[in-house]
């Protein structure tokens, strides 16, 4: 008996795409794409093992079914039947030589060849800090866009294309990474909406609620609600009687219980109930107080709320021709020009950037995509941070005509001198991708911010949106109420500096997180050298 073996070996990505051997996947959604091929790859691997498979029961349920007759018919007249000698023969054979045949078939592993694909792919998967990066971004753009969990979980957001869902084990793993985190809010939210989803019916293999409500009520403890906690250990111990840690729970809980009850009846008759109350209350927490001040406004200028135009001062914006002050490249074929902001001025350049140019870019960029770095002005050294969650490159003129192009496009229509500036930084946010309140420039408790390039401080930022975004990623100034929503295809400038040199501490401004979409662009900090004649210095500080 011969086994065809229609089971062959896949060689997957026998060329593997350079982006792979880069970490942190969670901070760039154009490297998280890649990912989708890897996975798609497993599945027609997977398709391909459990043909071979079936292949193999078929042939053995053919060769069952064959000796299941041969024998029904030999049992019933054994001496008859063996009184043909090829049936003899045959028997013979078949014990000696078939049945030791269908043995190795039966024993043939064929996950041999997907087993080996995953063993290659593996090595290219997310790991731990992925995933927990992508949870972290679900909890943080649960907060910036007061998202509640049922919402999140349905997966009804604005502008998606691909509406999913998450399961109740989905929301117990973030509950679980939030709880790890000792971030108890978040825990709560994320282990009720899990108990929710079982309530309701969902069935799930992998959690049941008993350990949801072991987390739930001990996170509940945690932020102050000791009774409800009581319920919550109460419930688990009518699903799991025997829950030992739930039976030390309760006990606790009746121990404080009945010494908070010692100390109210200590306390003066004239206080009352409700006051009791709101001081339970008070006790509670809400999202874990962090170190960014502004942090409320940041959240309500990402949501499109607290703008501080005024009608008056909006009356004053306009939008215009611009030929970057009679530049001869620009006079036949003037740029449109929109104001966005009037203190700091914020202009915005209208159709400035191609479609074709912008995937040259992209293209030249997403091989070297690397984790975003920010300067650290304890060391005066670049590390990671996880207020900025992007990946970006760095592109010189040399390297492309096109990025030669835009470098002159820039000077062009700012008047600027670029040949000071640094290289055209190419970002793609991740996850929740997003840059928290900073400065572009070198503030005076950090002398050296740009020392070793020798070029001064950045007097003024270029930032191309190389991308639509469906919902989020605004950029916003929080000291001046502003935001700014990215348009494919323009580019916002601003000035850093005063013509005297001072800072301009109203340019702090913060990428928002992305909630729905894919965000890429690309950004010229152009420096004080070379501008002297340009742009002079004046005498007055904020000038």
């Amino acid at each position: 008996m011969v086994l065809t073996d229609s089971w062959c070996l896949l060689v997957l990505f026998a060329a593997l795409p350079s982006s792979y051997t880069y970490t942190d996947f969670f901070t760039s959604i154009g490297h998280m794409t890649d990912l989708i091929n890897t996975e798609k790859d497993l599945v027609t691997s997977l398709k391909d093992y459990i043909k071979a498979e079936e292949s193999k029961l078929e042939q053995i349920k053919k060769w069952a079914e064959k000796l299941d007759k041969l024998t029904n018919t030999a049992t019933k007249d054994p001496e008859g039947f063996l009184g043909h000698p090829v049936n003899a023969f045959k028997l013979m054979k078949r014990l000696n030589t078939e049945w030791s045949e269908l043995e190795n078939l039966v024993l043939k592993d064929m996950s041999d060849g997907f087993i080996s694909n995953m063993t290659i792919q593996r090595q290219y998967f997310p790991n731990d800090e992925d995933q927990t990066g992508a949870a972290k971004a679900l909890l943080r753009l649960q907060d910036t866009y007061n998202l509640d969990t049922d919402t999140l979980s349905r997966g009804n957001l604005p502008g998606v294309k691909h509406k999913t869902f998450l399961t109740a084990e989905d929301c117990f793993e973030l509950g679980k990474i939030a709880y790890t985190e000792a971030d108890y809010y978040h825990t709560e939210l994320w282990m009720e909406q899990a108990l929710k989803q079982l309530d309701d019916g969902e069935v799930s293999s992998s959690i049941d609620k008993v350990s949801v409500l072991d987390y739930l009520s001990y996170a509940v403890y945690q932020q102050g609600d000791l009774d409800k906690a009581m319920i919550l250990t109460k419930r688990l111990l009518e699903l799991d009687p025997e829950h030992q840690r739930a039976n030390g729970n309760l006990k606790y809980f009746e121990y404080i219980m009945s010494k908070e009850k010692e100390k109210e009846a200590n306390k003066s008759v004239t206080e009352t109930d409700e006051q009791t109350k709101k001081e339970n209350k008070s006790k509670r927490k809400g999202p874990s107080k962090d170190y960014l001040p502004e942090r409320q406004k940041y959240e309500m200028l990402c949501r499109g709320e607290g703008l501080k135009m005024t009608p008056r001062r909006q009356k004053k914006l306009f939008c215009r021709y611009y030929d970057g002050n009679r530049n001869p490249r620009y006079i036949l074929g003037p740029v449109k020009q929109e104001d966005e902001w009037d203190r700091p001025q914020i202009v915005r350049f209208v159709e400035i950037i191609s479609d074709e140019e912008i995937e040259i870019v992209k293209e030249l960029a997403k091989p070297r995509l690397s984790r975003a770095t920010v300067h650290d002005p304890q060391t005066g050294k670049l590390t990671t941070a996880h207020y900025r969650v992007s990946k970006s490159a760095w592109l010189s003129g040399y390297e492309h005509p096109v990025v030669a192009r835009i470098n002159t496009r820039i000077q062009d229509l700012t008047g600027l001198d670029v040949s000071t500036a640094e290289e055209l930084q190419v970002a793609n946010y991740g996850v929740g991708g997003q840059y928290e309140p900073h400065f572009d420039f070198g503030r005076k408790d950090e002398p050296d911010a740009f020392k070793e390039l020798g070029t001064g401080n950045r007097i003024a930022t270029w930032l191309f949106y190389m991308s639509d975004v469906s919902a989020g990623g605004a950029t916003v100034f929080p000291e001046v109420g502003a935001s700014v929503w990215p348009r494919k295809g323009t580019a916002v400038f601003w000035y850093n500096l005063f013509p005297s040199g001072e800072g301009d501490y109203s340019t702090r401004h913060a990428a928002c997180p992305v909630l729905v979409g894919n965000k890429w662009v690309s950004n010229k900090w152009i420096h004080e050298r070379g501008q002297e004649f340009r742009r002079p210095c004046s005498l007055s500080e904020l000038d």
